[in-house]
């Protein structure tokens, strides 16, 4: 018997010079940098560079790639326009998802034919950037028309986190928020072979456009196992209510064996490493809003189940309040995670695209055996398609 390896647990499949998580320091590096340290030092711009190029930008490399960035920031009207004609009720994954494949049916209009949409990795790069510049704008309007307010131009002034808050509210936001918004994108950029990504590589690999990949890959976002988490874990914060009530709310939980979202990774054995450096920022925000509450749930929470279960926070148990002190709506959370994750997703798309192989597993078979469908007689099918080719070569002479 074969040994099945649900959900591919355990099975290394390809290399990647992207990201690892090393197990000796239990730290996640982006080209061989812990993302702490990145988060702590970088802007996003930055850490697109070195995810799409392999090393951390000089300030003149930064500096093109910033100008290149702000001349793609405004929401085009066609997307616009697609966005639109998204239900007001569906789920903002799918307004991100629709801009998208909008946004690649634009970009490659006048393929001669889908071998030439697939891209040079020069072409891919350009690609790659100006999905990371224009997502701002799709997620910030979604948000807003949602709330029946107009779209806010892009300013090229700003850099790339304070732009998307400036796009989202229509104000300048301080420093502080800034701070743990650039943070937060960080630390959401990559993360490996998760199922996001392998779907982007996947599609990839039968020599599909990159927007085709990038589609794909949200679609795999969408699912809670892999995406809605910090969303989840606001609705948990709005449910406990205050900290007070965290005791009585897990003994029900649990007791329901319910999945309490925001903790434990199928990667992460010893804690999220990402935790730390979010809870960080967090903390800030808490600080700056006067949200002593936020946090005092935030703490009981954590203590009362690693207390009782011994498994620890994920990067989406800090970030979903975090956001939500922001002021992103919850079913914004996702989409922000996209707008950080495309870097993540472009990078393995160039790295797939430059040594390709077709991904295509082996299944074991444990359906019935073989069988005939009753009456069925293989001569008297053969002389049927041998008549009607006859009957259509006939029809193509007259």
């Amino acid at each position: 018997m074969t040994d099945i390896k649900k959900g591919l647990a355990g099975v290394t499949v390809d290399y990647t010079a992207v990201s690892k998580v090393n197990p000796d320091t239990n730290s996640l590096l982006y080209r061989g940098y812990p993302v702490q340290e990145l988060a702590a030092t970088q802007p996003f711009e930055a850490v697109a560079y070195l995810l799409w190029n392999g090393e951390l930008p000089s300030p003149e490399e930064l500096s093109a790639l910033r100008k290149e960035e702000r001349l793609h920031r405004a929401l085009a009207p066609e997307v616009r326009a697609a966005i639109d004609l998204v239900p007001l009720d569906a789920h903002p994954m799918d307004e991100v998802r629709t801009a998208v494949s909008m946004l690649g049916a634009d970009a490659l209009r006048g393929s001669a034919s889908v071998l030439d949409a697939s891209g040079s990795p020069e072409e891919n790069l350009s690609r790659s950037v100006r999905l990371f510049a224009a997502l701002p704008a799709i997620v910030a309007y979604g948000q807003r028309r949602r709330r029946g307010e107009e779209p806010v131009e892009p300013r090229d002034d700003l850099d790339y986190a304070a732009n998307f808050l400036w796009m989202t509210f229509g104000k300048e936001s301080d420093p502080v928020i800034v701070d743990a918004f650039n943070r937060s994108m960080i630390l959401y950029a990559e993360h490996s072979f998760n199922a996001s990504t392998f779907t982007a590589r996947v599609v990839t690999s039968t020599l599909s456009d990159l927007y085709s990949a990038v589609v794909a890959a949200i679609g795999a976002l969408k699912g809670p196992l892999h995406g809605g988490a910090n969303e989840a874990v606001l609705h948990i914060f709005n449910e406990i209510g205050e900290a007070s009530n965290v005791g009585p709310w897990l003994d029900e939980a649990l007791a329901a064996k319910r999945k309490i979202m925001g903790f434990g990774h199928r990667v992460y054995k010893r804690g999220d490493s990402r935790v730390p450096t979010m809870k960080a920022a967090l903390d800030t925000l808490v600080e700056h809003f006067n949200r002593t509450d936020v946090a005092d749930l935030y703490d009981q929470l954590e203590s009362e189940f690693v207390s009782r279960k011994g498994i620890y926070p994920n990067l989406d148990f800090p970030s979903g309040p975090a956001y939500n002190l922001i002021g992103f709506d919850t079913l914004t959370f996702t989409p922000v995670f996209i707008a950080s994750r495309i870097t993540g997703w472009t990078a393995h798309i160039l790295e797939q695209a430059s040594a390709n192989a077709l991904i295509r597993p082996l299944s074991e078979y444990n359906g019935p055996a073989e069988r005939h469908v009753e009456g069925y007689r293989p001569d008297k099918a053969l002389a049927a398609a041998e008549a009607a080719v006859a009957g259509r070569s006939a029809e193509s002479a007259e």
